[in-house]
């Protein structure tokens, strides 16, 4: 029996699977609660399906891109049943979960995430032969995306009406957008996990992180002026290079 864990987007999933297939599953709207919603929604799964939790063999999780509270709390309890239970992790990315429904349709597809009012998160996606990633990880504008494009795909994941009419007023009939754009989530992160248990591929407990993207807002700390003692002059502090955030 395999856990499966997604946090990463507007909706919240969470499965029991046996063998990458799917025995039950519950998906809700995110209310950005998770640290409350989560652990209390695995519980009743796996006593409605009888399942305790000695008897999972893996955790599959979904390591974003995503919210940073949201992808913390699904990976801090993952890791914390991995690491407690002694079992596989397997995070996966939130694109490759979103395009993997429509992997059969043999063209590319680029899955869109939104991480602020005007950029998004994309990757591109085709079954050629083999179920591959062609383009990496990556944030760009709906409009610079629609420039590199040149052949029919299929848009999938977090398209609004704003994001679907700028497709389709620049791309016409090279955008395909299914009508269920989001459909599949607990099938894919199970079918996707077990591909990978299955060739021994896991992930290390003690290192598997979120990817972000970009630096989350609340790490970036304001500068302090340095402490002073009464009666002196508060001591210079040497300028020192910052890094830069990521992107």
């Amino acid at each position: 029996m395999e856990l499966a864990l997604d946090t990463s987007s507007q909706e919240i999933s969470i499965a029991l699977s046996d063998k990458g297939t799917v025995i039950s599953s519950y998906t809700w709207p995110t209310s950005h609660n998770e640290t409350v919603e989560l652990l209390p929604r695995i519980t009743h799964l796996l006593e409605q399906n009888k399942v305790t939790m000695e008897k999972l063999d893996a955790v599959y999780v979904a390591h974003g891109p995503g919210s940073f509270n949201s992808l913390r709390v699904g990976l801090s309890i993952a890791k914390g049943l991995a690491y407690s239970l002694k079992i596989p992790i397997i995070g996966l990315s939130t694109l490759e979960i979103l395009a993997y429904p429509f992997a059969l349709t043999k063209l590319p597809i680029y899955p869109i995430l939104r991480v602020s009012n005007d950029r998004i998160a994309t990757a591109q996606y085709k079954n050629v032969e083999s179920w591959q990633c062609l383009q990496q990880e990556h944030l760009t504008t709906v409009e610079l995306l629609c420039l590199q494009i040149t052949e029919p795909v299929v848009f999938c994941g977090e398209i609004n009406e704003e994001i679907c009419e700028v497709l389709k007023k620049n791309l016409g009939s090279k955008a395909i957008l299914p009508k269920l754009p989001n459909i599949g989530h607990p099938k894919s992160i199970t079918r996707l996990g077990w591909e990978r248990l299955s060739n021994g591929k896991h992930d290390n407990v003690f290192t598997l992180q979120p990817h972000y993207l970009r630096e989350p807002h609340i790490t970036k700390s304001k500068k302090r002026l340095p402490f002073a003692v009464p009666g002196q002059l508060p001591v210079k502090e040497e300028a020192s290079e910052s890094n830069g955030s990521q992107s």
